[in-house]
């Protein structure tokens, strides 16, 4: 029993310190580590975390704790601005291109990060603390950040080609693109390709008001965990991806089959427009 103990004990240790660890995160979200930050893809959070420790002259004193604890925010503010950064928004860019090229997005975004929340404070036995805070992906970032081609109203779904299979009786309900094995890499904006390289769903198919309140895609580890998310509901069409385009490794290929078969659904259906995609990684 002692031995249990012990090594439930060194296991719950092990996770604390696991950048982007959430109670019940990790076995069914996607969460990338950037740096010391972490982006949980599958709900939609940056996180960042700080140890911080009050002046050596202030220990034993009242206000040791709560310097500490200051220190540690401004460490783990830190850590989710480097992690932003780093964050692609499409297969050619990543946050801090946007950050580069303009004084305001960057602004902006500096702001966002500076309203983090704080989410979990731990007072370790050497007087230091250990904070983590978090902004959400969506909302204002994903206005700011999302690209501009992403518009208030699509463009009208193409409809399917002349001769091409008949539309499914059964109503889909969202999208789920098993990707394992690709190498994929998550993206704010991907695209999802056909052979041919046409695409079938990107910034084009998407109301900016859905891309905005949730991503233009969710991410997940698991199929099986992809087919059950709420973005999806009951009935999402499955495909396979068969390889990854773009330098940075974001945009997917499905079949030319498969692209008809979500072509002659979305012809009628609205799912492609509210985001309604999932994407399985590794």
């Amino acid at each position: 029993m002692k031995k249990t103990g012990v090594m439930l004990t060194f296991v719950l240790g092990v996770l604390l310190v696991i950048p982007g660890f959430l109670p019940g995160a990790l076995a069914d979200s996607y969460i990338q580590n950037l740096g010391d930050g972490a982006v949980n893809w599958t709900k939609g959070v940056i996180q960042g975390k700080g140890i911080g420790a009050p002046p050596e002259k202030f220990y034993g004193k009242p206000n040791a704790r709560p310097m500490a604890i200051r220190a540690a925010k401004i460490v783990a503010l830190r850590n989710i601005l480097e992690t932003v950064n780093g964050i692609r928004v499409d297969s050619n860019t990543v946050v801090k291109d946007f950050a580069v090229q303009s004084d305001t997005i960057r602004s902006q975004v500096e702001g966002m990060v500076r309203g983090a929340r704080e989410i979990n404070v731990e007072y370790l036995s050497d007087g230091t603390v250990e904070v983590v805070m978090e902004i959400s992906m969506y909302g204002d970032f994903s206005r700011v950040l999302l690209p501009q081609a992403i518009l208030a109203f699509p463009m009208e779904t193409p409809g399917a080609a002349p001769g091409s299979a008949a539309p499914s009786s059964a109503v889909l309900t969202g999208l789920v693109v098993d990707a394992r094995g690709l190498g994929v890499r998550p993206a704010m904006a991907p695209k999802i390709l056909d052979e041919s390289g046409q695409e079938v769903y990107g910034s084009a198919f998407v109301s900016r008001e859905f891309a905005v309140q949730q991503g233009m895609s969710g991410y997940a580890k698991e199929l099986d965990s992809a087919r059950k998310n709420q973005r999806v509901t009951a009935n999402p069409l499955v495909v396979k991806g068969l390889r990854v385009e773009g330098p940075g490794q974001c945009d997917i290929v499905i079949s030319n089959t498969d692209a008809v078969r979500l072509r002659n659904s979305s012809a009628d259906l609205s799912f492609l427009e509210k985001c309604r995609v999932m994407i399985v990684v590794d």
